[in-house]
């Protein structure tokens, strides 16, 4: 069988329905969007809290934008390269069921909530949001009894964003632990309790169903991790960092592009109409660098530095137009190259990227949303909020799980101490409560918070 068929073979084998004309991406697709993973991404925080509008994006419609961006990469990759890179290009479905599904291990309140998981599983394998993603797809959702969605192993390899295990790639040294007994347990600095970008240890097996069609070698090559990069802080102590795996599939490449564009121009549009970036803000960040759109732009006038200010600023038809604009020059700037992985097989070979000018431009874009609008305290005290909820939530659920976990839950957390080897029945557990909240949404997440914290709230009769 050649390596394009075993790239639709899925963990569990599934006869297609009768007169079913579907491809095997076309199923993939389908049953992503029908999940409840990616339904719940509709009352997920994308960057604005839920509940600032109902204009702003959630993280379902942003992973919506992220198809379309990745579909438009792909058709215009299918335009506009040489034949054999075309040959290897993921098809629409494909390429849209990656998309959709990038973000669906995100936990509640955003990057809050994925700091606040690692800071509780830390001593258990920690959590990371795009290796939840994997774990949703491969283990959890209730398509199957076992293995998740079920997807494809090429849908699988798309989605795998960091092909290394948290245990390959930890440093607990990074980790700066409050010592400080008369501290709360859940007051604490976030960046050092950020997870290093991986896998679960838990989900070492559809890793290794991704990647057993792969030759040794390319395996090898494709999850090594990055030269280690010192860093000194101003007293001249090293800065403990995690390792970073390398390099990513053809298809992750494409989905992490479009993500990238994505998240710099869009959430830009967002934090425009909320008046959180001004036009004297963005004159300022662009000082001095307004060449950046100059040499992008070319003969186009719509993407001169002139021209951005101008439409971004003015009626909300030019700035969505601005936008546009700006999408379109980094769909149609994405290129195909090898990725100096040294691999041998196409997937783990090529990667899709954008020429430096053009990602110099996307990556200042984002710069302006990072400190205006991610960085900016209103936005870091919700996402504070969200983090100390999810930590409370976390250990009381930890402390008395029998007393306080829903019965399909709780009956999943008996069988997994059930199921592993001795000695590592307290991290299956764990992992289990984890998956649980790592699942709920933020307003879900909010209620079943005030259930079990606040006095005047709750009824044996509610309903979560």
């Amino acid at each position: 069988m050649i390596l394009e068929e075993k790239m639709k073979q899925r963990r569990k084998f599934q006869e297609q329905r009768p007169d079913d004309a579907r491809s095997e991406y076309d199923r993939d697709e389908a049953r992503l969007i029908h999940s409840a993973a990616f339904r719940r991404l509709q009352s997920k925080t994308q960057v604005l809290g839920l509940g600032e509008s109902d204009f702003y994006r959630t993280r379902l419609t942003h992973s919506m934008e992220v198809a379309q961006i990745g579909r438009g990469i792909v058709q215009h990759l299918k335009e506009n390269t040489n034949e054999e890179y075309k040959k290897h290009l993921p098809d629409i479905a494909l390429i849209s069921a990656i998309c959709l599904a990038h973000d669906i291990g995100h936990p509640p309140f955003g990057h809050g909530g994925e700091v606040a998981l690692n800071y509780c599983m830390r001593e258990y394998g920690g959590f990371e949001g795009n290796g939840q993603t994997l774990r949703i797809l491969g283990k959890l959702d209730k398509y199957t009894g076992e293995f998740g969605l079920n997807p494809t192993r090429r849908m699988l390899l798309g989605v795998l964003k960091y092909p290394m295990s948290y245990e390959d790639l930890v440093n607990d040294k990074a980790y700066k632990m409050n010592k400080d007994e008369n501290r709360p347990y859940w007051l604490f600095e976030a960046k050092p309790q950020k997870p290093p970008k991986c896998f679960h240890n838990d989900d070492q097996d559809i890793v290794d169903f991704i990647l057993e069609e792969f030759g040794d070698e390319d395996i090898q090559k494709f999850t090594q991790a990055e030269a280690e990069k010192i860093k000194l802080d101003d007293d001249g102590n090293k800065i403990e960092t995690h390792k970073k795996s390398q390099f990513k599939s053809l298809d992750c490449t494409i989905m992490n592009l479009a993500d990238n564009i994505s998240y710099s121009l869009h959430d830009l549009e967002d934090a425009l109409s909320l008046g959180m970036i001004t036009k004297r803000d963005w004159e300022s960040h662009f000082k001095g660098k307004e060449s950046l759109f100059n040499d992008v732009a070319g003969d186009r006038k719509d993407l001169q530095y002139e021209s951005i200010l101008h439409a971004l600023f003015e009626s909300s038809h030019e700035r969505k137009d601005a936008i546009g604009a700006l999408v379109n020059i980094m769909i149609t700037s994405s290129k195909i190259c090898e990725n100096k992985s040294g691999c041998e097989h196409p997937l783990l070979k090529f990667g899709v990227k954008l020429p430096e000018e053009v990602e110099a431009l996307r990556e200042e874009i984002f710069n302006i949303v990072l400190y205006k609008v991610i960085l900016d305290e209103n936005v870091q005290q919700l996402e504070f909020k969200g983090q100390k909820l999810i930590i409370e939530l976390f250990q009381a659920l930890a402390t008395d799980p029998k007393r306080f976990l829903p019965k399909p839950t709780l009956e999943r957390w008996e069988k997994a101490a059930k199921g592993v080897n001795k000695g590592n029945e307290k991290q299956a557990q764990m992992r289990v409560i984890c998956d649980f909240i790592s699942g709920m949404t933020d307003d879900y997440a909010t209620k079943f918070y005030e259930k079990l914290f606040t006095p005047s709230k709750g009824s044996i009769f509610d309903r979560l």
